[in-house]
């Protein structure tokens, strides 16, 4: 089965930004889930083992990393047409 989630990253932290980037630049590792990315959050698209065992590993790796952070996600199981634009 597909699973597309949408993800936000809060850090709390003043560079907000290079966390955000790192964060980003992590999530390309995994050619086998694909990313889009825009001004407000990133979506992954791909099989939902591979997801969720992703998003375990990254989000583990940004609070060790960065320490306190938000992470704010949506999941739809089944996959969206991540190129799908009005």
């Amino acid at each position: 089965m597909q699973l597309a989630v949408e993800i936000s990253l809060y850090p709390l932290k003043d560079d907000y930004l290079s966390v955000i980037k790192w964060f980003i630049q992590r999530l390309d590792q995994y050619p086998e889930v694909r990313r889009l990315t825009n001004g407000m959050s990133t979506q992954l698209l791909g099989d939902y083992d591979a997801v969720m065992a992703l998003l375990a590993t990254e989000m583990k790796a940004a609070h060790e990393q960065w320490g306190k952070g938000v992470f704010v996600c949506k999941f739809i199981p089944g996959g969206v047409n991540l190129d799908h634009s009005e």
